[in-house]
């Protein structure tokens, strides 16, 4: 298992094979040394769905595992991703509202009235 966090640049269509097998796949931006690096990363089967929501410019954490093949004597790697969460996305907490009352003291706590402020 394998997690990088990067910036979606492109997301592609949804490709459907005579099999019946799908896939989607969507590129990330990294931050890697003196120049940025592009990946594809791609998602098969129910993953799909994990890339609906991806917008370009949107900064994610992708986990992903790496897969390998060969095909007449030529080597293939996928990098298969099977969970994206967003990053900086949580939701912020409701702000209490002032109703105007005064806050309750705390045990042993005086209230000083004198405050010029």
């Amino acid at each position: 298992m394998f997690e990088i966090n990067g910036t979606i640049k492109k997301v592609f269509d949804e490709q459907t094979f005579g099999s019946g097998f799908n896939k989607r796949e969507f590129v990330l931006t990294i931050e890697a040394g003196r120049f940025p690096q592009d990946i594809k990363f791609e998602c098969v089967k129910d993953k799909v769905g994990l890339v609906a929501d991806l917008k370009p410019g949107a900064l994610v954490k992708v986990f992903f595992d790496l897969r390998g093949r060969e095909w007449k004597e030529s080597y293939f790697v996928n990098l298969n991703a099977w969970k994206i969460e967003a990053i900086g996305a949580t939701p912020a907490a409701p702000a209490a509202e002032d109703d105007g009352a005064p806050l309750p003291e705390a045990p042993g706590e005086t209230v000083d009235d004198d405050v010029p402020f």
